[in-house]
């Protein structure tokens, strides 16, 4: 296309063209030019690039900067090479608004936000944070040290990193800020300051020429070999291909982050062809290597050209301003008419390069994922990478989460480090711990008078060191003590020596307070917690003549008497019409009534249950006397054994109450809880040991001893194991927090020791420090065990009982109502005059007798009906009980009822089967019921 029908558009080029960053955006800036309008000739804009060199140098961007746009009113501004040259340019470029595009400042400081006229068309260093603390996060290393070049590149990021690192409870211990001027000598003597520390993992961001100096001293002081780690952000990462052999090799093993750019064809041919360019423009430059800012430069390029084509040629008409120029300040700087809308233009652009996908967000470049390397042998190999939707990844287009591939790390080692090592002359922590006479077992402190040196044991101790084996700290115990040996102060104000910065941490018998956490930290607890009342036992065998009423409360008693009675009286009901064994006077039924139903408390009935509802009865209420005796057993049993340990005392209030003295240990919080629990203070009394405490309670409260003492749970259970049999806890414990270990405010210490005790507690570690500090007395009660055996109520049983109450009524509710319905037709053809009251005698009556249609006396009456027809009926004596033959009865009609009445209950000869129909029985029974006896009734023929 001829030149006359495109419209120029100048566009500055700032940057260090000594450099090779400045040398390769350039020649990447005319390369992307030249494709670009190659591939759209019948584009109407041309962009045309007016260069200039910065010199390395803040002073000489900002003149190039004034330079270009006073004097070539450019539209556009691509450069500077750094961030610090960046700051001066930014403010320009808002004040003319010209947009300012740069692809290599990368400091988070240049913000969008300090004006909208300055375009990252590269990452912002933050943007690889994220990738750098899922590094740390994946191995696990807790505390980190970062070493960044003193200059607005390196400070720019801290803030966010350090921000970063933390999230994911990993501690900045150290900053290393290196002088981009440093020498030697001054970079020597900085790494030796960093191996005094235990912390062995070092982020790494600075540029090129200074990250290689710095690890050929490293390498040369010994700080590359095994038990290092070293991860490095992509301002040397980037630069890794083109270093020489002999910087690779001083980085052996060291791990760096870099942008992911995805390989293309497009990629591959333009390597190509920007390797012959630049080996044709520097022949004698040794490096000759492409990088990611070459790239973002390509597609900085671009993208300005299409944002000036979108605007089209007739926004770009050559205005002038009439403003006088004046060579001495910025008010000859004309304002550009076209900024604005190439700027707007420029943050719509999207489209697909060099490096990947373009676009700009929030004045920046998108982030995208980050490739992690691994320097091994003579170059970089890729581990993994890391992207902001899945994480650390071992293929950029997975979202499995596997783990990474086989790293080489520092000294050839192909295991993980730790990250930290034991300082050898580094500083000690000091850790105080008390000074105690008694309960050693938790803390001791002994002196050998000979060589005058100082032995510190006990469980806490031994909690402390486990804990501190697998954490990267050297220190030392410092004993909380006067001159003398004694103790020189209660708990309260050792642990405030923590807050006055005497001692770095307390190791120790320390409770953990809400009033001690207003000034120090506290570690998670390693003990049990809580505050209980120890009291003495009495043996109260002399006063258990009555014991054996006790394993049952008065109304279980007063109940199970009467369901004994009820179950007797429906067993009674249900057996006695078809039952000998419930038959006979009216006395001895009901001895048999009582004496049955309380034979089953030993299942020691002796009378045959006949009917199957008695039967039904009998399985229900034999399952509730079984339960009821075996709980009795068992409730005696333990009465017999556990009361004779009863407590003198069981009620804290009845201590307050009678003004008796209690026991604390000296300089425990307890001294301030009692108080608060309304106990007067002059009866409050110390002591310093087991022994001390024994012996308080063996006076007596009223003898200048105790009555009670309040105790923590771990030296309650240390004082019960040694005096069990005298002494027991009463209950309620009181809740506090346990032993834990203080730390200043805001330490990173409490949250590592947290954390190992923790995996301590869950597994059976404390169990053997137990077993090895204290003594273990089997034959001892457990701490939470009761001292006295409640009796057993009726709460425990009402529904064994409801069970058998409802069975039993059921089953006496089936029996009545089978027994009516029986005797319907008698009851229903009496004559209405009779009384209710005779009906219901009557009915009784009946009721008493035997029902002799059971099968329970078939066989018998069939045998003593033989006999009877055998005999004279006339001449058979009454005691026989034997009927009398039916012609000499005779039966007295009265109220129009005229019956045979038969002379006892086993039959009517009258009757075909020899039995008398239960009418005419119920009608004798009735009349028999309406007249008082007189005599041998008058005997009446009945004709046949």
């Amino acid at each position: 296309m001829a030149q006359n029908t495109t419209i120029p558009v100048k566009v500055g080029v700032v940057l260090d063209l000594d450099t090779w960053v400045g040398k390769m955006g350039l020649s990447c800036i005319s390369m992307a030019l030249s494709d670009f309008y190659a591939s759209h000739g019948h584009y109407k804009t041309r962009v045309v690039t007016k260069i200039r060199d910065s010199k390395r140098d803040v002073v000489g961007a900002a003149a190039a900067a004034v330079d270009l746009l006073q004097n070539e009113e450019v539209e556009a501004i691509i450069g500077p090479g750094s961030s610090m040259q960046a700051n001066f340019m930014i403010g320009l470029g808002s004040k003319v608004r010209v947009p300012i595009i740069s692809f290599s400042a990368t400091s988070p400081s240049l913000s969008s936000l300090q004006s909208q006229y300055f375009i990252r068309a590269t990452l912002n260093d933050s943007a690889q944070v994220p990738a750098i603390r899922a590094i740390v996060q994946a191995f696990g290393w807790r505390e980190v040290v970062l070493i960044y070049v003193d200059n607005e590149y390196g400070n720019g990021v801290m803030p966010s990193l350090t921000s970063a690192l933390l999230e994911v409870d990993a501690h900045v211990t150290y900053w290393s800020p290196i002088h981009p001027s440093v020498t030697d000598d001054q970079l020597v003597e900085e790494l030796h300051k960093l191996m005094k520390m235990p912390t062995r993992v070092f982020i790494v961001h600075m540029l090129t020429p200074l990250g290689y100096r710095l690890f050929t001293k490293a390498n040369e002081a010994g700080m590359m070999k095994e038990g290092y780690v070293w991860i490095l952000t992509d301002g040397i990462t980037d630069f890794l291909s083109a270093l020489n052999a002999s910087a690779i090799d001083s980085m052996q093993g060291v791990l760096g982050v870099k942008p992911h750019v995805p390989r293309t064809k497009e990629l591959e041919s333009f390597k190509i062809r920007w390797k012959k360019k630049i080996q044709e423009e520097y022949p004698t430059n040794e490096i000759s290597e492409l990088n990611i800012f070459g790239l973002w430069a390509y597609d900085a390029a671009c993208a300005l050209a299409m944002a000036v084509e979108k605007l089209g040629a007739g926004n770009f008409s050559l205005q002038k301003t009439n403003i006088s120029r004046d060579s001495t300040g910025f008010e000859s700087i004309r304002v550009s008419p076209v900024g604005p809308n190439i700027l707007h233009s420029l943050l719509s652009t999207r489209f697909r390069g060099l490096s990947g996908d373009f676009q700009i967000g929030d004045g920046q470049l998108h982030t995208s994922a980050f490739q992690i390397v691994n320097v091994i042998g003579e170059g970089e190999r890729g581990v993994g990478f890391w992207t902001p939707e899945n994480g650390i990844v071992r293929r950029s287009n997975s979202t499995s989460k596997a783990n990474l591939r086989a790293i080489t790390w520092p000294g050839e080692s192909p295991s993980v480090p730790k990250g930290w090592v034991l300082p050898t002359n580094g500083k000690k922590l000091k850790i105080g711990v008390p000074v105690k006479e008694g309960f050693s077992e938790f803390v001791k402190v002994t002196r050998d008078p000979k060589t005058n040196t100082t032995n510190i044991t006990g469980y806490c101790i031994a909690i402390f060191d486990s804990v501190m084996q697998t954490l990267p700290y050297a220190y030392k115990y410092v004993p909380f003590e006067t001159p003398d040996g004694k103790a020189a102060g209660s708990y309260d104000e050792l642990v405030s020596q923590v807050y006055f910065q005497k001692y770095d941490a307390v190791v120790g018998d320390t409770t953990i307070l809400a009033n001690r956490s207003l000034y120090v930290d506290f570690t998670l607890p390693y003990t049990e917690s809580g505050v209980s009342m120890i009291v003495p036992i009495i043996n109260n065998k002399s006063k258990n003549a009555w014991v054996f009423l006790k394993p049952l409360t008065w109304d279980l008693w007063v109940t199970s008497a009467c369901f004994f009675v009820f179950i007797g009286f429906v067993i009674w009901t249900l057996e006695h019409r078809i039952n000998e064994d419930f038959r006979g006077p009216r006395s001895h039924q009901v001895g048999t009534i009582f004496w049955f139903s309380f034979s089953t408390l030993v299942f020691a009935q002796r009378e045959r249950i006949i009917s199957n509802l008695a039967r039904f009865v009998m399985i229900i209420w034999f399952f509730v006397v079984l339960i009821l005796t075996q709980s009795y057993t068992a409730s005696l049993t333990s009465m017999l054994t556990v009361q004779q340990l009863k407590p003198t005392i069981t009620d804290i209030n009845e201590l307050i109450r009678t003004g008796q003295r209690v026991g604390y240990q000296n300089g425990s919080f307890i001294f301030a809880f009692l108080k608060r629990m309304k106990f007067d203070e002059s009866n409050l009394v110390k002591y310093d040991s087991p022994e001390q405490l024994d012996g308080l309670f063996s006076n007596g409260s009223r003898k200048g001893g105790i009555a009670a003492a309040f105790e923590e749970i771990p030296y309650t259970k240390l004082f019960l194991a040694k005096y069990c049999s005298k002494y027991t806890v009463v209950q309620p414990t009181y809740k506090f927090d346990g032993f834990g270990f203080v730390f200043p405010k805001h330490s990173p210490l409490v949250s590592d020791v947290s954390m190992r005790i923790l995996n301590l507690t869950e597994g059976d570690q404390t169990a053997k420090f137990e077993k090895v500090w204290f003594e273990q007395n089997s034959s001892c009660l457990g701490l939470n065990s009761s001292p006295s055996s409640d009796s057993i109520g009726v709460d425990s049983f009402w529904g064994l009982f409801l069970i058998a109450g409802v069975a039993s009524s059921a089953a006496l509710i089936i029996c009545m109502v089978t027994f009516l319905y029986e005797n319907r037709d008698a009851l229903v053809q009496l004559d209405p005059p009779t009384p209710v009251w005779r009906k219901i005698k009557a009915l009784a009556t009946r009721f008493d007798n035997k029902d002799l249609s059971s099968h329970t006396f078939r066989k018998s009456e069939m045998g003593e009906r033989s006999g009877i027809n055998g005999m004279d009926a006339v001449t058979a004596s009454p005691a026989t009980n034997y009927p009398p033959s039916p012609s000499s009865l005779s039966v007295q009609t009265q109220s129009n009822f005229a019956f045979s009445r038969p002379a006892s209950e086993y039959g009517d000869p009258m009757s075909p089967n020899g039995q008398t129909s239960p009418e005419t029985a119920f009608g004798i029974e009735l009349a028999n019921s309406n007249q008082e006896p007189k005599g041998v009734p008058e005997a009446v023929h009945v004709n046949n």
